[in-house]
Parts: structure tokens; C-alpha cells; sequence
């Protein structure tokens, strides 16, 4: 418990907050229907009249929790209403990129490792290329699926989720995989141990503590990824279809719920890298 109290008193420090800020911006809408009406109200009056609009500026807490709460529960899985519904279509995808990134990441991290040239001149590129905006680079990609005749939308939403999930795994690894100092080199190499041996047998296992540590950052970067992936293309599926409905149409409140679905996935998804990270140490005699 006392581990816990730093978080939930940040938690209790941001709920005030987002009330605060709900009446502050939500009041507006109170004070215009009042000056309408030509009434006045109090403070006392306002406050609960900005903890129950339908559309408000900003949904307190509680209002986001009930939607949230709704999308989840109130309908079948397999509605198109349904929270878990679209967040099985995003988590689809957003598994997809993943595995992609990590098979880029790594295979491009061991070719820099191996040959000088593949730093010199693929590194500077992969650096350059997490400068390019993913919201301006995602039409493209589509546009570009769209004309070499690929229908699938998964696909589309996979590259760009591999697209911002592999920079991590790449830098990650490439320091990894360096780790080992010239010492064990130079002992192995006395062995008469080959580059595959020293690979499998030293720079390997060295990485992991690099490569799980990068890997709770692509997978949240590839839910990103596939969220962006989802705003251009008039999808109807996924959780960023539903944030761009709700903004859309006017309805906050299904954009919010939206928005905390996939902070939950993300979390959810993050917590299953970390269960696999302590079974992978176990494994390997790693201390956790």
C-alpha cells in the first residue's frame, strides 16, 4: 500500500483537476442558456448543471466512466457499438505492426551490429525517418496500398504501426548487442568460438534486458500507429473510427470513451510485454 499512495494521489490530483476544468468550460454553456432565458445563476446552480450535459466541452469523470462503462458491457461483443468490439480490431492490427516492427527492428539492428556499412547507411535513414510525420505520411501509405491493389485494411494500418514501433527495437537492440565489453570478446574469441557462437552465446542473451525494455515502447507506439492508421480512411471499425464518429457528429462523450478504451489496451498490452519479460528471465536464470 504504501507503493501505491504516490500513484493514487496523483490519480486524486488529476481527477480534481479534470473536474475543475469540466466547470470551468462546461459553464459556458450554462451561463449562455441562462443570459437566453434572461436568468441568473449561482455557482451553486451551475455546478451540477455541468456534471450532466449531453454534449459538454469537456465530460467530467464520472460521465466518460458511464460511456466507457455502456460500450463495454451494455451491448453484445460483436456489436458495432460495442467498445470490445472495435478494440479487437484495433488490437488486430495494432499486433500485426508489432510483430512486423520487431521483425524489422531486430533484423536491421543485427545487420548494423554486423557490418559497418549497414550503420553508415541505413542508421542516419532510420533516424530521419521518425522526423516525418506519421498524421501526414498515413494518407500516403493508404494511397499507396490503394494503388498496387492491396483491399486490406489491416495492411495499411499494420505498416504504419511498424512504422512507429521499429525505431525503438532497432536502437534498443543495436545497443543491446554491443553490450558485452572487449573483455568477453576477446575470451570467447580465445575459445575459438565462431560469430555465430558469439552471437547466440554472448551478444544475445546480453540484449534481452535492451530488447524488453524497447519493447513496451513499440507496443504502445504500434497501437498509436494503427489508431492513426484508422482516422483516414472512413473506417467504421477500430477505436480511432469511433473517436472520429464522436468528433465528427458531436458526441464527446463516445470520443472520450474511445480515447480511454485504448489507454486500457495499451496498459493491458504493456502488462502482458512485462509478464513475458519475468517468464523469458525466469527462463534464463535472469533475476528478475
Amino acid at each position: 500500500m504504501p507503493s501505491a499512495l504516490p500513484v493514487l494521489s496523483v490519480l486524486a490530483a488529476i481527477v480534481v483537476l479534470w473536474y475543475a476544468a469540466s466547470v470551468w468550460m462546461n459553464a459556458t454553456w450554462v451561463y449562455d442558456q441562462a443570459a437566453r432565458a434572461g436568468n441568473t445563476v449561482t455557482l451553486a446552480e451551475v455546478i451540477p448543471q455541468t456534471m450532466a450535459q449531453s454534449r459538454p466541452l469537456l465530460p467530467p469523470p464520472h460521465q466518460v466512466a458511464a460511456e466507457l462503462w455502456k460500450g463495454v458491457t451494455a451491448q453484445a461483443v460483436t456489436s458495432k457499438r460495442s467498445l470490445v468490439y472495435h478494440g479487437y480490431v484495433t488490437l488486430r492490427g495494432t499486433l500485426m505492426g508489432f510483430a512486423l516492427g520487431i521483425v524489422l527492428g531486430v533484423g536491421l539492428a543485427m545487420a548494423i551490429v554486423r557490418f559497418r556499412v549497414m550503420e553508415m547507411s541505413v542508421m542516419p535513414w532510420a533516424i530521419i525517418s521518425q522526423t516525418i510525420p506519421i498524421v501526414a505520411l498515413a494518407p500516403m501509405i493508404l494511397t499507396v496500398s490503394n494503388q498496387i491493389g492491396i483491399d486490406n485494411r489491416e495492411v495499411p494500418k499494420a505498416i504504419i504501426a511498424a512504422y512507429l514501433s521499429f525505431f525503438p527495437v532497432l536502437v534498443s537492440m543495436v545497443k543491446g548487442l554491443r553490450s558485452p565489453d572487449q573483455m568477453q570478446l576477446d575470451l570467447l574469441s580465445t575459445y575459438g568460438a565462431s560469430e555465430t557462437d558469439t552471437f547466440l552465446k554472448l551478444r544475445l542473451p546480453a540484449s534481452m534486458p535492451y530488447f524488453f525494455a524497447s519493447l513496451k515502447v513499440a507496443i504502445a507506439a504500434a497501437l498509436v500507429g494503427t489508431i492513426i492508421g484508422e482516422l483516414p480512411t472512413g473506417a467504421i471499425e477500430g477505436l480511432g473510427a469511433r473517436m472520429l464518429i464522436g468528433s465528427q457528429f458531436g458526441e464527446p462523450l463516445i470520443m472520450w470513451a474511445a480515447l480511454f478504451a485504448a489507454a486500457i489496451l495499451a496498459g493491458g498490452l504493456i502488462l502482458i510485454v512485462g509478464l513475458v519479460e519475468r517468464l523469458a528471465r525466469a527462463s534464463m536464470g535472469v533475476p528478475a
